[in-house]
């Protein structure tokens, strides 16, 4: 069996992550989804708009994904690869470059972003930033 891993917030879910999964799935026979969790973004000076266990239940809906695991340090990535089988490390090719020492754990491989979608693009045209704290109410 060849496994894949992503990392990624996968906050405001749209077509992008959705390609980006399917397309993730399909180097392989089983997918896992790592995802920042509300502490590991802050520390990243990001707030998603959905908590991580909103985020957390949508990917494991998704058909693409097989296991959904939580991301909360920059540094669990080796440590992932390799207590979880992993032959393929998945990233968008805005990050390319960057996990290229994982090269010496699995296969890395970087896929092209989709064109006029992002979560931060979504965020702009509603007029919402990383920076601002919502209340239950506005959620």
């Amino acid at each position: 069996m060849k496994k894949v891993i992503t990392y990624g917030t996968f906050d405001l879910i749209h077509k992008g992550h959705i390609r980006l999964l399917k397309r993730a799935a399909a180097l392989g026979d089983d997918l896992t989804v790592c995802v920042s969790s509300d502490e590991f973004n802050a520390e990243k000076g990001k707030r998603a708009y959905t908590s991580y266990e909103d985020r957390k239940y949508i990917l494991e809906a998704i058909k693409y994904v097989d296991h959904v695991i939580p991301e909360t340090t920059w540094d669990q990535k080796i440590r992932d690869v390799q207590e979880n089988n992993i032959d393929v490390f998945v990233m968008g090719d805005d990050w390319k470059g960057k996990f290229d020492f994982l090269k010496d754990y699995c296969e890395v491989i970087y896929l092209p972003r989709t064109e006029g979608i992002s979560t931060t693009k979504i965020k702009h045209d509603l007029g919402l930033s990383d920076e601002k704290t919502w209340t239950e109410d506005e959620k």
